[in-house]
């Protein structure tokens, strides 16, 4: 499978694409103001203890406390506990935890009481980020993940991932890492450990180890609410998890951006440090690799399929509804059972993928067509779960109830991802009424007045709807519109298309690509 990598950069946000042989299967957003990310590890301090919920509300930072649950303390709470004590008060002198005497396990029913205090500092981790009204969901069972291990501080076991089957292959890289680990340390071995050689685990525990002297030495300092370690940004951890032999591109139109993902990859993979490129294209580069389209089709609460079938995508509260349709497929000449079958397939597969798409969390209900075979059913059902199982995100799929509804349940860990594909009327902005759209033309030329005479820029670039950049250079060059600009102003006048504007919105760009504010 070709898998690409498209990051569109911009001040205040970063898009991340991943297509699958040209076809987008995931979307992310990193905002520049997001101040919570999964995996950030934060010194916390405990507002209220909750008996009646066997949970704790920590301050770290955020508007609303932070929820902590007594199943999410972990069986080394009070290890953490006493290791966050020590370094706060200068009695632990290093981040080695050799000769640090752990404490022993809490017990699995026990009670949130028994083990926190109000206004008592603790060393937690960020498992959720905040969602509508909630604040973060947190953890104090703390663990580092790298490229090939997880490190887990004040454990002792190593596991290895279930997927990789080889009997002899799990036995090598237990022994290998049986050598090598600290001591007081447990490490998970992660699936792209498969093959990899002593010296490639050997440098990424030792990056882990350093990650966690980081925090040691920002913890010694720290007044609560801080935030001791930061996971790596998104874009840095979808390489970091997704980084294989198929993945053979990585096209990013920032230089900063461009510079960090070369050295990672120099990091991670050196073999693989030549598939990001750098984009310089006159189109955005969305635009450019198909994306935005895909986006428009993808995110309504109509989603087509080829077949001619559809689904409808509904949100609720507490659950998201997914109804397939058969559309214009029912015409087919097939019998019913036969055309539903088909239909249902094709459905399961954008099923899938809309999930990961839209990063959707929580009970999903998919409300597939009626199959009278019980072997029709289990044909449907073997072929959700094979498309699921290319997600990453923890799920759980039952078999089709009676009413031909599948249940999906899947770990929610961000804000659902939403992208508005309805556009307000370019011409009357919402408000129903128009003005001549003749003037439009007249509008830009009375801004490129300001822009090129007042402002005395060298020159500009005028981004338009394709329609209306082919109005304005329709013709030969001597009798466009831009033309008589170019002339009238005598200053460079370049119009780009932007597939992704408003039928009549445009832009100016100064010669750095900068936005000209109006």
């Amino acid at each position: 499978m070709n898998n690409e990598l498209i990051i569109d950069s911009t001040p205040s946000e970063v898009v991340i694409a991943l297509l699958n042989d040209k076809r987008l299967v995931e979307l992310n957003r990193e905002r520049s103001n997001n101040n919570f990310s999964v995996g950030d590890i934060y010194l916390g301090r405990v507002k209220k203890v909750m008996p009646g919920l066997n949970a704790a509300f920590v301050d770290v930072g955020y508007e609303k406390d932070a929820f902590l649950h007594y199943l999410d303390l972990g069986p080394q709470a009070n290890s953490f506990c006493k290791y966050t004590k020590l370094v706060q008060t200068g009695k632990q002198t290093t981040s080695n935890l050799m000769y640090f005497k752990n404490e022993p396990d809490i017990e699995k029913d026990g009670k949130i009481g028994n083990v926190l205090n109000a206004n008592q500092q603790i060393l937690i981790q960020i498992a959720k980020e905040p969602i509508s009204t909630k604040g973060p969901r947190i953890t104090t069972e703390i663990s580092l993940a790298g490229r090939y291990l997880v490190l887990i501080p004040f454990a002792e076991k190593i596991s290895v991932s279930q997927k990789i089957k080889t009997t002899d292959e799990k036995n090598r890289l237990k022994r290998l890492i049986q050598s090598i680990k600290p001591k007081n340390f447990g490490v998970i071995i992660r699936t792209v450990a498969e093959g990899k050689s002593v010296a490639d685990l050997d440098a990424d525990l030792n990056d882990l180890v350093n990650k966690w002297n980081v925090c040691y030495e920002a913890l010694k300092t720290a007044q609560p609410p801080h935030k001791v370690l930061g996971e790596i940004d998104r874009t840095s951890a979808m390489l970091r998890d997704l980084l294989n032999e198929s993945f053979n591109s990585i096209h990013v139109n920032d230089q900063a951006m461009y510079d960090e993902i070369k050295t990672y990859l120099r990091t991670i993979a050196p073999d693989k440090e030549k598939i990001a490129k750098l984009y310089k294209g006159p189109v955005p580069i969305f635009d450019n690799f198909g994306v935005d389209r895909q986006i428009k089709a993808l995110f309504g609460k109509t989603v087509t399929m080829k077949s001619g079938g559809y689904l409808i995508v509904e949100h609720t509260e507490a659950l998201h509804v997914i109804d397939v349709n058969s559309g214009n497929r029912a015409k087919s000449d097939n019998n019913q059972e036969t055309n539903a079958l088909e239909v249902n397939i094709e459905a399961a597969i954008e099923v899938a993928r809309q999930l990961r798409l839209r990063d959707m969390g929580g009970i999903i209900v998919v409300d597939f067509i009626d199959l009278h075979s019980a072997d029709n059913r289990k044909l449907l059902f073997d072929k959700m779960k094979d498309e699921m199982s290319k997600d990453r995100a923890k799920h759980n799929i039952l078999p089709p109830s009676k009413f031909g509804l599948i249940q999906i349940t899947r770990q929610r860990v961000r804000p659902e991802m939403n992208v508005v594909t309805v556009e307000k009327c370019p011409t009357c902005g919402g408000s129903g009424e128009i003005q001549a759209s003749i003037l439009v033309v007249d509008q830009i030329e009375n801004n490129l007045r300001y822009i090129l005479k007042e402002q005395n820029e060298a020159g500009v670039t005028l981004c338009v709807h394709p329609y209306l950049e082919a109005y304005l250079t329709k013709g030969n060059y001597f009798t466009s519109i831009r033309r008589k600009w170019n002339k009238k102003f005598g200053k460079s006048i370049q119009i780009r298309p932007v597939s992704s504007y408003n039928f009549l919105e445009y832009r100016f760009l100064n010669k750095s690509d900068d936005e000209i504010k109006m």
